[in-house]
């Protein structure tokens, strides 16, 4: 059972153990006949099933069967959903008054503690007199159980597993939603854990393996905010369209593969990787140019683009169930330098975005404008959208950027191509993340994007994908993320 002897005597030490107590030591997962009669049986099941018939052979040992919360899509969901686990002295104390027993269990992560109140139920209690037998006599007061609701999220199981099973040997997360009314499709982080461990109780070997893996299966990574590369140029696009500073016809001019604004900038230089031509919008997003939204950020100003930001929810909680990390344009309250706001317009310098809420930025492209707010809880199997911030860009400016955005994944070109597909046109922006410590610095790494999403509101599965995996520097770049989602939308989409 991987528990030592000490943890052992000191239950069987506890104040209420009779000589014929049944002293519960461990939980573990029951297998019945029924699980051994498939063609090929699960490796897992017949471990259990050993396990459980050594233990009987061990005198004074018994099986009794217990009723535990048990989590059907495991490390698929654990981040998203959590754990409940037995109530602490402190739980006890915090939630005084609110029936909570020594033998409660409470929700410690996820959903189970944000849901815990509903989910929780009530206790029933009966007071009655009985003879010497044991016998009842009469019933002098009772009170009945009171399950917990049920909890309805917009979750789809299907595609939450898939998103896992494609990116489980990466560090990184996925966000998926409708983006025509907000519904959150899934929430998956990389890598992950089994949540029934938690509620069934780990040996210190299994909590060490956990704790102390170095690519942190524990850790909520669709949570945070992390530096978003090229998936960010779209933004800047349209808020440079939005406050006048550049037409998406106006020509940036060729520079190379190279470039800086003057010799202010000392040693320090742009850089692209497509040289190309005419340098305007369309082709700058299809191209995925470094130079033009350097320039593009250039022309907004440091202050029209910060407020610009503030005004598509930087800098503040997004309204959503989970709470998420806020997305913000700088470290300090500001872009201080020229070099940061041009770093800024490709999504670099100190820009870092929550994908859920970057997801939420995308809708707006497929709304007319409106950026809608994302939602979890399926309250009555209500599909309807809600609008988070109304006319963010305009239709034309929606336009414009969008005719980019499909060049992304349907021109040979565009950096996306890999995702196309001949059934339902997709749009989409991929991105690279460089994360190094100066500009000559080779041991860095590189954070992989893919932003991809339907663009016909009457197809039957609308989806908006985004993906992040942390290292992508030797594995292919942002194409290694592009060539996981198609697979995904393969399977998500099918042939429409």
């Amino acid at each position: 059972l991987g528990i030592g002897a000490d943890e052992i005597e000191d239950k069987l030490k506890a104040d209420w153990v009779k000589a014929d107590s049944f002293v519960p030591v461990a939980t573990i997962p029951k297998i019945q006949e029924v699980d051994l009669l498939t063609v090929n049986p699960d490796e897992t099941v017949l471990e259990e099933k050993e396990k459980q018939d050594t233990l009987l052979k061990i005198p004074g040992i018994m099986l009794s069967d217990v009723k535990v919360r048990t989590y059907y899509l495991k490390e698929a969901a654990s981040h998203l959903v959590g754990y409940v686990q037995a109530v602490t002295a402190e739980d006890l104390q915090e939630h005084k008054g609110e029936g909570y027993r020594t033998n409660s269990v409470i929700g410690k992560t996820g959903l189970e503690t944000l849901y815990e109140k509903e989910l929780k139920g009530t206790d029933g209690c009966e007071i009655c007199i009985v003879d010497a037998n044991g016998n009842k006599k009469s019933v002098i007061a009772y009170e009945p159980k009171k399950d917990g609701e049920d909890i309805h999220t917009t979750i789809d199981g299907d595609l939450q597993s898939t998103l896992y099973e494609q990116f489980k040997e990466d560090r990184g997360c996925s966000v998926a939603l409708n983006p025509y009314t907000g519904e959150v499709l899934a929430l998956v982080s990389t890598p992950s854990y089994d949540n029934n461990d938690f509620v069934r109780g780990m040996d210190n070997s299994q909590w060490s393996a956990l704790n102390e893996n170095e690519d942190r299966p524990l850790y909520n990574r669709f949570r945070q905010t992390w530096c978003p590369g090229s998936t960010f140029k779209p933004v800047i696009a349209a808020i440079g369209l939005k406050v006048g500073a550049f037409t998406a016809n106006d020509d940036f001019g060729n520079e190379g593969l190279a470039w800086q604004k003057d010799s202010s900038w000392g040693d320090y230089t742009v850089t692209t990787l497509h040289d190309y031509e005419p340098v305007i919008l369309k082709n700058a997003l299809i191209y995925s140019d470094n130079i033009y939204f350097a320039k593009a950020a250039l022309k907004i100003g440091a202050d029209q683009l910060m407020q610009s930001l503030n005004q598509i929810g930087f800098n503040q909680e997004l309204p959503f169930d989970i709470k998420m990390s806020e997305s913000q344009y700088s470290n300090m309250d500001k872009i201080e330098t020229e070099i940061q706001l041009a770093d800024s317009g490709y999504g670099q310098g100190q820009i870092l975005v929550n994908p859920l809420h970057l997801a939420s930025i995308f809708t707006a492209f497929l709304n007319d404008g409106n950026m809608i707010k994302p939602y979890l809880h399926a309250d009555g199997g209500s599909t309807s959208s809600e609008i988070w911030i109304k006319d963010v860009f305009s239709p034309q400016i929606v336009s414009e950027v969008m005719e980019g955005l499909e060049g992304v994944v349907n021109n040979p070109e565009g950096t996306g191509y890999g995702a196309c597909r001949e059934d339902i046109r997709l749009a989409g922006k991929t991105g690279t993340a460089e994360l190094k410590a100066t500009k000559e610095d080779t041991s860095g790494t590189e954070i992989g994007w893919f932003t991809v999403f339907t663009t016909d509101r009457d197809a039957k599965n609308p989806i908006l994908l985004i993906s992040m995996v942390e290292n992508v520097k030797d594995i292919g770049g942002s194409g290694y993320v592009v060539e996981k989602d198609k697979a995904i939308l393969d399977e998500y989409l099918g042939n429409e």
